[in-house]
């Protein structure tokens, strides 16, 4: 029987502080909830199998191998490296492992040489930064708890004790953020080489401090400093051109990936890709542990609790914290395939997809490929440069054309 390669995402809620951004429901919690949060998750993963099976969920397959762990929140360097390791080895002892990717998500601020040769020591070999910014007044202003030093103090730590695999985190659009200091976070970035970068445009809902007081018309939280939509654009364009200048392939509309050695090939696929997160974006069966992590083996997606104090309460009952359960049926199916397809660089192969699912999508494409959105190029269906900034209306338009019957069903 073949191997399936599976992800393991581990979901550590807790932070120092809160965000101003921040619209995930993770927040500051008592370390007296760590050492239960815990022993739920290791739980959780130890019993999985049986768990699943009394809320109706598929068990995974005995050839499930699992080949990248992702631990990310909140905070999750807040904990102790051998609290990590625990939840690493709890991993190792239930599932088929041959890792090549595991990353764990790292404040700069929370980061020492010692702690970094700890995390090397329990196995993990990619860290995943959140910078945000190089700025300190915009670092200030998001509620950020790092300033620009502690970022190339971390950076330091990580590569003197061998890791080879750092990806940052930007956010266009914080409060206070200029052209001017845009270029210059780009710049210091670059110059720090990570090998990989996911940047992302400011989103302004009210589920943050800072979109309820954008929304309200509020100065509160430097609100009235975020730049307009048009100014985050073009931001995301400098970025753009910026990264592809200095060695980085854009292999989705968030993330790029540093070119080295046979890779720097315009058309060869960075070895620096996430290969986690790839896992989604290609629709890879993946499972999720802790409060609010979601996951999907195929046939069905489901997701925890949000609040870690009641996921604690179902597993000391030794019931799943399951919150959503569905199973995707093939119109559900083809709509993910669409979205998440088109925001990779590969694209959508459209011969395949139509033959698996019995659909044309000639109308819709050539009205988008005729407003310069989309190309159409040995098979595969592309999102232009031009339509990065506008992705989602994009994508909503193909999605309107399968809900509304104008993508046309093939006889058969």
């Amino acid at each position: 029987m073949a191997l399936m390669e599976l992800g393991v995402y581990i979901q550590v809620p807790f932070c120092q502080s809160k965000c101003t951004y921040c619209n995930f429901r993770t927040g500051v919690f008592s370390p007296s909830l760590y050492a239960p949060y815990l022993e739920a998750v290791c739980n959780e993963i130890r019993n999985h199998r049986t768990l699943y099976r009394q809320a109706g969920v598929d068990v995974p397959a005995d050839n499930w191998v699992v080949d990248t762990v992702y631990i990310g929140g909140g905070t999750p360097s807040l904990l102790t490296p051998e609290d990590l390791a625990r939840l690493l080895d709890a991993v190792r002892a239930q599932f088929q492992c041959c890792w090549r990717e595991v990353t764990l998500e790292a404040d700069p601020e929370t980061v020492s040489q010692e702690k970094a040769a700890a995390w090397r020591a329990a196995g993990i070999n990619r860290i995943s930064l959140g910078v945000q910014s190089f700025d300190d007044r915009e670092l200030r202003a998001a509620g950020r708890q790092h300033r620009r030093a502690d970022i190339f103090a971390a950076v330091g730590w990580l590569r003197e004790v061998g890791f080879d695999n750092l990806s940052f985190d930007l956010i266009a659009g914080l409060p206070h953020q200029t052209a001017a200091s845009w270029e210059a976070t780009l710049a210091e970035l670059i110059g720090l080489r990570p090998e990989h970068v996911s940047i992302y445009m400011l989103e302004i809902d009210e589920h943050s401090r800072l979109g309820a007081a954008v929304l309200a018309g509020s100065r509160k939280y430097s609100a009235d400093a975020v730049p307009d939509d048009d100014t985050i654009a073009e931001f995301y364009l400098c970025a753009c051109r910026q990264l592809e200048a200095a060695g980085y392939e854009h292999y989705e509309i968030s993330n790029w990936a540093l070119r080295v050695g046979a890779s720097r090939e315009p058309t060869a696929p960075s070895r620096f890709r996430s290969q986690h997160n790839l896992k989604y974006w290609r629709r890879r069966p993946y499972l999720g542990f802790g409060a609010g992590a979601h996951s999907f083996n195929g046939r069905q997606r489901w997701a925890n609790r949000h609040d870690p104090n009641d996921y604690v309460a179902a597993l000391a009952q030794n019931r799943l914290p399951v919150e959503q359960l569905e199973t995707i049926g093939r119109q559900q199916a083809l709509e993910e395939v669409i979205f998440l397809g088109l925001r990779q660089r590969e694209g959508i192969d459209l011969a395949a997809v139509e033959a698996e699912y019995n659909v044309s999508f000639t109308d819709a494409v050539k009205r988008l490929a005729s407003d310069g959105f989309v190309t159409v190029a040995e098979g595969r269906l592309r999102l232009t440069p031009a339509a990065l900034t506008t992705a989602n209306a994009v994508l909503v338009e193909l999605l309107d054309s399968i809900q509304s019957g104008r993508c046309t069903q093939v006889a058969g």
